[in-house]
């Protein structure tokens, strides 16, 4: 997550012929119904196996250690990193795309994956972005959103799974420089193909170590679909403020694509109402390694990147039947 100005920021998915229940769509933001009988039914969103997605993380320090100890814009670690995720995608069956441009003097990259089918007239994305700030390697921010929504993505390959909609995951460079990335993108898709996108998710630090649980309350369906999950788990969640307008979902809703996403705090200091919710420590920062050299991948609390590396898939999956 970028900083503010001043001074921050195995289940598989098939496709039966049975009575099972279904869930709604993005329309109207419903969650599960009663299908009809002899209907095509998309069963529910794999369980993402943490080990997974902490094993994305143990390469990206290790890319990190190995090139100065940052992944940032323009350095080494970045692009090794986006070639680590390329490849995991490729060899997976999805199309990828790497965007190049160019801010504060350095060549950056974009990474851009699409999953085969579906309706490209209604296109559910994902995005994290893959920088670090220069002074650490960058685990939770973000390489928890970017393992996360990697690992869901391959999920996607493992189950063959064959949405309504069609499937798009974004890796975003340069963030930290002012969601310079994501911007690129978004203002380089035609008025038409940004009318595609039904909905954007954002996934920017979600495996902080003194963690919440906050919900992007943008799009209302979008919304409503992160809360069904954690409702489901007896986990309260709260509006997510403290990143507004600091990370990649920024260019899209002022785009007018319907946004939403997670976030489990940054630089922000944890209540004692928030702790006796959701436990942790009161009076310390959700993240005390933001934006630091402490940001490794011993700065990750397994419960709350396990818990929102499920509800990525959840969405995935019920906003694209």
């Amino acid at each position: 997550m970028k900083l503010s100005v001043p001074g921050r920021v195995t289940a598989t998915a098939v496709v039966a012929t049975v009575s099972l229940l279904a869930g709604g769509s993005i329309a109207d933001g419903s969650i599960a119904g009663a299908a009809p009988a002899g209907q095509p039914v998309v069963a529910a969103a794999p369980d993402i196996p943490v080990a997974n997605v902490k094993a994305h993380l143990t390469q990206l320090q290790s890319i990190a250690t190995a090139n100065g100890g940052n992944r940032a814009h323009g350095r080494a670690g970045y692009k090794a990193s986006l070639d680590y995720v390329k490849a995991k995608l490729d060899a997976a069956g999805f199309t990828t795309t790497v965007q190049q441009f160019t801010s504060s003097g350095r060549t950056g990259y974009n990474l851009v994956a699409d999953w085969p089918g579906g309706d490209t007239n209604q296109v559910v994305m994902s995005g994290s972005h893959l920088d670090s700030v220069t002074a650490g390697p960058g685990i939770n921010d973000n390489g928890s959103g970017s393992a996360a929504i990697l690992e869901t993505a391959l999920a996607v390959a493992r189950a063959g799974y064959h949405p309504t909609k069609h499937l798009r995951f974004a890796w975003w460079g340069a963030e930290e420089l002012g969601m310079v990335g994501s911007r690129y993108y978004v203002n380089r898709l035609a008025t038409t193909d940004r009318s595609r996108i039904s909905g954007y998710l954002n996934f920017d630090m979600i495996g902080s170590p003194n963690p919440g649980y906050f919900v992007y309350d943008d799009d209302p369906a979008i919304e409503k679909t992160f809360k069904a999950y954690y409702a489901g788990l007896g986990v309260p969640t709260e509006i997510e403020t403290e990143g507004d307008g600091r990370s990649d979902h920024a260019p899209f809703k002022n785009a007018g694509v319907p946004v939403g996403g997670l976030f489990s705090g940054a630089d922000y200091v944890k209540t004692a109402a928030q702790a006796a919710k959701w436990g942790g420590t009161s009076g310390s920062a959700f993240d005390r390694c933001y934006h630091s050299s402490c940001d490794t991948a011993a700065n990750i609390d397994d419960t709350a990147l396990d818990r929102n590396s499920d509800a990525v898939a959840y969405a995935v999956w019920e906003l694209s039947r």
